[in-house]
């Protein structure tokens, strides 16, 4: 027999005994027919080395895949584009402006140079209730803008992908200024009819960053729950009581710099998916940086000194956000730099702490590592910052700049 089977034996004991000793059974009658005893047998399992090898090859190979993370991949995006009616050309926004500030010429000439300098084009849009003199951020208009948006971006990503309703076991939809009750999320659930044991979520109040934190949850969610789908959904509702109307500087910035927009993600973890996926998941790396006082109010909504509520961009704002990248960079660049890049800063810091403190710290090269960058269109401040600090070139940046152009500074292309 093979080494590799295992070996059964059956073996009978039998007690010894004569024809002239003959066994009887306690009790009974020596004179009846004799019966012979009853045979004990017993199944012995003798394991071969081969077996033994076997099952521990399998068992490590069970522990490895059921241990490892599960692949997330990214099915499709889809953006809502707003309606043509929604454009708004500078010369519109700034007849706007004197008809809003009257009286206060200094706030005008103030948003107009902040116009001129933000990168923005002349088809970026305004929700509808922004082209209204005064404008009326009123509830019911900011859920008819959440809706307009939304839906849109849900209806042509289910069009492209052919996933229907049913088949979504994740939502998670993030927006920073508006939360209302019912959320945003149970709007999307209600409109789609999504099954009761969908897993939803509603994320806000987490500025730009809000579409990466809903991808980091979202990957948690799907390490978690097998054969999944997750959508995803990032907006920035307008039409809200925080749009400012007041004659604050820094709370005047938003309204000249953001714009409307939505965008939806369908993520995956089922490997049959992995052939039609545009993307694969690898790394999510976030730098929290809310214990530090500065960064904490570097956006900040709050109320000015006549009562108006706005947000607040701090002059720290570009400060800080050097900051978060250096904490990044420190983070992702053991996970995707080559050795060369790695030895480099790692023998930068050591000098830089062990012999000199004013030595210039070493930027790794990242275009060794990504052919591609997709830098938060925040303005074009921030991408002029960031194409510094990496020290990348034109191309690289280019895509950023021109999504800036046509569509402003939206949240979602934080997230797409």
């Amino acid at each position: 027999m093979s080494n590799s089977a295992i070996n059964t034996s059956s073996i009978t004991f039998s007690p010894s005994f004569s024809p002239n000793h003959a066994w009887t059974p306690p009790g009974s009658s020596p004179f009846r027919p004799r019966r012979d005893p009853p045979l004990l047998e017993f199944s012995l399992l003798r394991p071969c080395p081969g077996s033994l090898l076997l099952f521990l090859v399998i068992f490590i190979a069970t522990v490895y895949f059921m241990s490892k993370p599960r692949s997330i991949y990214l099915l499709d995006f889809s953006c809502s584009k707003p309606p043509v009616t929604c454009r708004v050309p500078f010369s519109t926004f700034m007849e706007h402006s004197r008809l809003i500030h009257k009286g206060n010429m200094k706030s005008v000439d103030f948003q107009m140079r902040i116009l001129e300098r933000s990168g923005l084009g002349e088809e970026t849009c305004v929700p509808p209730a922004m082209h209204y003199i005064p404008p009326t951020p009123t509830t019911g208009a900011a859920r008819d803008e959440a809706e307009t948006m939304i839906f849109s971006a849900i209806d042509s990503l289910m069009e492209k992908t052919g996933i229907k309703p049913k088949d979504i076991d994740i939502l998670i939809v993030n927006c920073s200024l508006f939360s209302p009750t019912p959320s945003l999320s149970a709007m999307v659930v209600n409109k789609y009819k999504l099954r009761s044991n969908a897993k939803s979520f509603n994320l806000s109040g987490m500025g730009c960053s809000a579409g990466l934190i809903s991808i980091d949850l979202a990957r948690d969610l799907l390490q978690v729950h097998q054969n999944s789908y997750a959508l995803v959904i990032s907006t920035e509702i307008l039409t809200s009581p925080n749009y400012y109307k007041g004659s604050e500087r820094a709370m005047l910035l938003p309204n000249c710099l953001f714009r409307m927009g939505a965008a939806a993600i369908l993520l995956s973890n089922k490997w049959r998916d992995s052939v039609r996926a545009k993307y694969k998941l690898v790394h999510v790396i976030r730098t929290h940086k809310a214990a530090d006082d500065k960064a904490y109010r570097c956006v900040y909504e709050q109320e000015d000194k006549e009562g108006k509520v706005g947000i607040n961009l701090s002059k720290d704002l570009m400060v800080i956000a050097g900051e978060a990248l250096k904490s990044n960079i420190t983070s992702i660049g053991p996970l995707v730099l080559p050795a060369s890049e790695q030895l480099l800063f790692l023998f930068t810091l050591i000098g830089r702490k062990m012999f000199n403190s004013k030595w210039k710290p070493y930027i790794p090269d990242f275009k060794q590592a990504f052919d591609h960058f997709c830098i938060h269109a925040g303005g074009r401040a921030v991408i002029d910052e960031l194409q510094k600090n990496l020290q990348l070139s034109a191309e690289h940046v280019e895509a950023s700049r021109m999504t800036l152009h046509r569509f402003g500074n939206i949240v979602v292309f934080a997230l797409v």
